[in-house]
C-alpha cells in the first residue's frame, strides 16, 4: 500500500449522511501535472515559477526531494511555488524519502537531461499491481545511457545524450514524461511512438516549451523532441485536476445534489460527463464550468476503464459507488491496473453488494448503505469512501487519510462548503 510519512497523524473523518451536495467549487491543479512539473523545473539555469501548484501531501513530498537535490523553494502564495534550480547537484537521494511517492522517478529523466548522470533508488507509491520503470529504462539507454540496476538502485549515466526513435511496449505515461525530461536538452532530435495522450503530459510539454525547449505531438501517439542546449526560467500555471473535478461531479450525482465547478477543462472530462449522462445525470457544461445535478432516478451503467481519452482508472472506485445507488446492475471493468479492487471490501463493510470477477466487478443497485468504520487502501480509495460516506445512514468514520490527503487539498473545507457535515478528529 502507499508509504505514509512517519510523522502522519492517527487520524480520521466523520460524516454524517445522507446529504445532497449543494454548491460552487474552485477546482485547483492536476496533481499529475505538478508531481512532474516541480522536477523537471530543475532541467532550467534559473528561476521558473509554478502556479496553480495543489497544497497536497505528494506536493509535500516532491518538494523534499528536490530540496534535497540542493533547489531552492520557496511559497510565494497559497498556490504558488518560486523555484530555484541554479544550485542543483546530481546526489545521491535518500530512499527514505524517494519511497514515498511514486512520481519521484522522474527525478531520473531529469537528472540525467541536466547532469548526463543519476543514482537515485527504485520509486514506492501505491500497491496497484505491476507498475515496472522498464520502458523508463528503455528510453534512457536508447537515449545513450548507460543503465545499471543494483540493490534498488538505478545508476544512470551517459558522456552525452542523443536523439533516437523510441517505441514503448505498452502506454506508460510516467515513461513517457521521463523521457521527454531527458531528452529536451539531448542532442537531436527524439522520437517517442505509442505515447500516453493524458492532458498532463501536454501540461508538462507546454511548461518545458515555456523553458524554451522543442516539444511537439504531446497529446498525439508521437511525440518529437528536439534538443536543445539551455533551458531558461519561466512563469507557468499548472491545468485543472480533471481528477478532482470527476470527484466532485460524482459527489453531486450520487447523492442527488447540485454542484457547479468552476476552473475546469471540460475537454478533459468528457468521458466522465458521457458516463454520467448515460446514467441519467443532468449537466451543463460551459466554456470552464459544469454544472452537475443528481437525479433520484439513477440508472445502471458498464464501465471500463481505459488511458486517456478513456474513462479514467482513477474514477472507477468511485463511479462504482454511484452504482450502488443506481436502478439495475452494472459491470465495471478495470483495463488498467491490476489492484485497483482494494475499497470493495470497504464498501461491502457499509452494505454494497458488489462481486469481483477477475478483472470485474458485478454491482448490484437500489443499495441502502448504512455507515460503520471504514478504510482508506489508497488514494482513489479513499475518496471512494468518501461519497460512499455521503449516502450511508448515519456516522461514518474513515481511516488511513494519509492517502486521500495524498491528492485532495482541503477536502473538509470543500465538503463543508457543499453542505457536508464533515470532521477530523484524532484516531
Amino acid at each position: 500500500m502507499c508509504q505514509s510519512r512517519e510523522d502522519v497523524k492517527l487520524e480520521k473523518l466523520v460524516i454524517k449522511g445522507p446529504v445532497k451536495t449543494k454548491g460552487t467549487l474552485k477546482v485547483g491543479g492536476a496533481k499529475n501535472s505538478a508531481v512532474a512539473v516541480l522536477p523537471a523545473a530543475l532541467l532550467a539555469k534559473s528561476a521558473v515559477t509554478v502556479e496553480n501548484v495543489p497544497a497536497i501531501s505528494d506536493i509535500h513530498m516532491q518538494i523534499e526531494i528536490i530540496k534535497s537535490l540542493g533547489a531552492s523553494v520557496t511559497w510565494m502564495r497559497k498556490d504558488t511555488l518560486l523555484i530555484d534550480p541554479s544550485k542543483v547537484q546530481p546526489k545521491i537521494v535518500s530512499y527514505d524519502i524517494f519511497k514515498k511517492l511514486r512520481a519521484s522517478y522522474y527525478l531520473m529523466g531529469v537528472l540525467l537531461g541536466r547532469f548526463g548522470w543519476g543514482k537515485v533508488p527504485v520509486p514506492g507509491g501505491c500497491d496497484l499491481g505491476p507498475r515496472p520503470i522498464d520502458q523508463h529504462l528503455k528510453g534512457f539507454s536508447a537515449l545513450g545511457a548507460d543503465i545499471k540496476v543494483n540493490q534498488g538502485l538505478v545508476e544512470m549515466q551517459s558522456k552525452k545524450l542523443r536523439g533516437s526513435k523510441i517505441y514503448l511496449d505498452v502506454v506508460s505515461v510516467g515513461a513517457t514524461i521521463n523521457i521527454m525530461l531527458a531528452a529536451v536538452r539531448a542532442e537531436g532530435k527524439t522520437v517517442i511512438v505509442n505515447c500516453a495522450k493524458e492532458p498532463e503530459i501536454v501540461d508538462v510539454a507546454n511548461f518545458l516549451n515555456a523553458m524554451g525547449g522543442n516539444v511537439r505531438g504531446a497529446g498525439t501517439d508521437v511525440i518529437r523532441v528536439q534538443g536543445v542546449g539551455d533551458l531558461g526560467g519561466t512563469t507557468y500555471s499548472i491545468i485543472p485536476d480533471r481528477i478532482e473535478a470527476g470527484t466532485y461531479m460524482l459527489a453531486a450525482a450520487v447523492s442527488g445534489g447540485e454542484v457547479l465547478l468552476e476552473d475546469v477543462i471540460p475537454k478533459h472530462l468528457e468521458s466522465i460527463i458521457a458516463k454520467l449522462k448515460e446514467a441519467g445525470v443532468m449537466l451543463e457544461v460551459g466554456e470552464d464550468t459544469l454544472l452537475v445535478r443528481g437525479g433520484n432516478s439513477l440508472r445502471a451503467v458498464d464501465v471500463k476503464t481505459f488511458p486517456y481519452p478513456g474513462f479514467p482508472t482513477d474514477l472507477q472506485s468511485l463511479m462504482m459507488v454511484l452504482l450502488t445507488q443506481a436502478e439495475g446492475t452494472g459491470i465495471v471493468s478495470e483495463n488498467v491496473f491490476e489492484n485497483r479492487f482494494r475499497h470493495v471490501d470497504e464498501l461491502k463493510r457499509l452494505g454494497a453488494k458488489i462481486k469481483v470477477e477477475g478483472r470485474s466487478a458485478v454491482v448490484q443497485g437500489g443499495t441502502n448503505l448504512t455507515a460503520c468504520p471504514i478504510r482508506a487502501t489508497d488514494l482513489r480509495a479513499g475518496a471512494a469512501c468518501l461519497l460512499a460516506a455521503l449516502v450511508a445512514e448515519g456516522e461514518t468514520e474513515i481511516s488511513g487519510l494519509d492517502h486521500i490527503d495524498r491528492g485532495y487539498e482541503d477536502i473538509e473545507k470543500n465538503l463543508v462548503s457543499l453542505g457536508v457535515e464533515i470532521k477530523r478528529v484524532d484516531g
